[in-house]
């Protein structure tokens, strides 16, 4: 790989991360947009999505692994986390969203 190639990765995960970052920093330091049950899951389930994704990212393993052999307990146990950090990611970019827009409605 390229320094070029590289460099531009780099540049697209600090970017991911500090818009996640910044979208936690709004769910914990402001009154919620959404309903208030969707941000109390939220509020609950994103640090442990930031360490379920770097654990993810280190790894470079499958953010699915699923097998055929798999018990329904291995494939819950292995769908949980992806589901609750997908729903996470979802609540807290939307509710970063909506408050930076109702932010600039009001001005």
């Amino acid at each position: 790989m390229s320094g070029k190639s590289k460099g531009f990765i780099l540049i697209q995960r600090v970017l991911v991360w500090a818009l996640y970052f910044s979208s936690g920093f709004i769910l914990y330091s402001n009154k919620g947009i959404l309903h208030s049950t969707i941000i109390d899951f939220s509020r609950i389930i994103y640090p442990l999505s930031i360490f379920w994704l770097q654990i993810r990212i280190k790894k470079r393993t499958n953010f699915l692994p699923i097998d055929s052999k798999m018990s329904t307990s291995q494939l819950w146990f292995n769908l949980l986390p992806v589901i609750s950090s997908l729903l996470t990611v979802i609540f807290s970019l939307t509710n970063a969203f909506l408050y930076i827009l109702g932010k600039f409605i009001n001005s």
